[in-house]
């Protein structure tokens, strides 16, 4: 048995290391950012916070909304094209890095989350009816 264990210990630490660096995962920026990276990336933008919140008003430029807290969120995100760069945002940024860990997760390859939120946002807002 005592000559078990350490291939036993290796073997773990291997599949381990390789499941840690097989799974990717997303960027942080600073919501200020936003128009620069969309721009440069032409990223879409994703406006993960609740029905509520976005009839307040969204951020100029936002794509889509997907409500992260919906039971459909995931097959919402499955219709997406993983390729693209997404850059994904909610209230003050913890949402969006969920959703943002979900679509890495789900296959996504290039997933930017914004720092801060729409609570940070200091651009232009625009009213929704």
């Amino acid at each position: 048995m005592m000559k078990l264990f350490p291939i036993l210990a290796l073997l773990t630490l291997t599949l381990w290391s390789c499941a840690s660096s097989a799974q990717s995962s997303f960027k942080n920026a600073p919501i200020a950012e936003l128009p620069k990276m969309k721009a440069e990336k032409k990223a879409i933008v994703i406006d993960v916070r609740t029905p509520a919140e976005w009839q307040q008003g969204v951020i100029a430029g936002a794509d889509l909304f997907i409500d992260y807290n919906s039971p459909t969120f995931q097959q919402q995100l499955a219709k997406l094209d993983k390729s693209k760069t997404y850059i994904v945002y909610c209230r003050s940024g913890g949402r969006s890095a969920g959703a943002s860990q979900v679509m890495v997760d789900s296959g996504f390859k290039n997933v930017i989350n914004m720092q801060g939120g729409i609570s940070s946002w200091g651009g232009k807002i625009i009213a929704k009816p």
